[in-house]
Formats: structure tokens, sequence, C-alpha cells
């Protein structure tokens, strides 16, 4: 079963019941014809359940979660809830969240400048004591800080935040977040020591603007 049916999918016991729904005949007894409205009430409640992103649905992924460094490849999940517009993925507790099945499908076959951002971030979880709550509360404390600069500078609590900076310069080289070694990936440490305007410019040169 693909990685991203562990939410916001059709679970296989659905895809049974359409499946059966569709191949019941059109001309049916009345028991069968009984038989094929269950089967109708029970795909639309199904459907209707599984597309409503419940937001509850991704703990599902706290509890599956392990230490960072016990995290191979993260796998990708489906859940457009989660994700701003404008936000292509999201590293959550070990797993890649994504908008759609068709990103997530490509994420779990292709290793590409996107999926090794997010790796970075792994790595970078694995180096704030292999744990990722405390790699979530240091990526918030830093968001929040430089919500005060998104005065100066449009979405900079986001793009100058130390993690992202990292992650932003190395994601060309897919070789990054293996290189990082046990320790995990540490850039993040001297972007934090780093004024406002320090962070702006190196931001700068890397995108040109």
């Amino acid at each position: 079963m693909p990685n991203y049916l562990i939410i916001n999918s059709q679970c296989r016991k659905c895809r049974n019941e359409r499946q059966k729904y569709l191949q019941a005949p059109k001309e049916t007894t009345k028991k069968q014809e009984k038989l094929k409205k269950k089967f109708g009430v029970r795909i639309l409640l199904c459907t209707f359940a599984h597309g409503m992103n419940n937001p509850l649905s991704i703990l599902r992924l706290v509890v599956k979660a392990v230490r960072p460094s016990r995290t191979g490849e993260m796998k990708a999940v489906s859940d457009a809830f989660w994700l701003r517009r404008g936000y292509e993925a999201l590293t959550f507790f070990g797993f890649i969240v994504t908008h759609s099945h068709e990103e997530a499908d490509h994420f779990n076959s292709h290793y590409d400048q996107l999926k090794n951002h997010e790796m970075i971030h792994l790595r970078q979880a694995q180096a704030t004591g292999d744990s990722w709550l405390r790699f979530y509360l240091r990526y918030g404390w830093y968001w929040l800080r430089g919500l005060w600069w998104n005065r100066r500078m449009k979405n900079a609590a986001y793009l100058l935040n130390p993690f992202e900076l990292e992650a932003y310069a190395h994601d060309h080289d897919l070789g990054y977040a293996e290189r990082c070694g046990e320790n995990g990936a540490q850039e993040w440490r001297r972007f934090a020591k780093m004024t406002f305007d320090e962070r702006k410019k190196i931001y700068e040169t890397r995108t040109g603007t």
C-alpha cells in the first residue's frame, strides 16, 4: 500500500466496496438492489470522510515518529490541510507532507532538490538533540522572532529562519544531507548568531535580488 494512503486517501476497504458497487449488475433482484444501495451509502460516507482533510489525521504521523537519527529516507504523505499556499512540502516528524497523492508519489520515487531540502531538515533535527520536539521548538522560536522582520522583508520569518537558510543554501547539493554524518546539519547555528541584515545579505546573494 502506498505510503500516502496513511492519511487523506481512500482506504483499501473503500476501494473494495467501490469495485463491488461498480460491478453490481444494473438489473438486479430486490436483495441485490438493497445490497447495491448499502455499498453506495458506505462509499459516499467514506469518500466524504477522507475528503475532509481532517486536521487530526496528521497526528497518526506523530505516533509513528522515531528519533531523527533512526529515520532513514523520509516517506511522503498527502494532507493539504497543513500546507499553506506557496509551500510545496513540509517536514513533519519524519514524514514529508505534500498537497496531493501525485506529489507524494513523486517524492517517494525521486530524490530531487526539493526532497533534499526536506532531508536537510531531518539532519537539522538530528543536530538539535536528536529530537523532533526540540527542532520544532527552535524553529518556532526563530520564526516568532522573525515576524518583526516581515515589515522590512516579505516572508522574512520563513526565508531568514536559520534552518531555512541552511536548507536553501545546500538543497542543490544532493549529497549534502548524507555527508552531515552522525552529528547532523550544523550550519544553521552560524546563521542563528547573525543579525537580520547579515542574514538578508546572504539571502539576496543567493537569490540575486
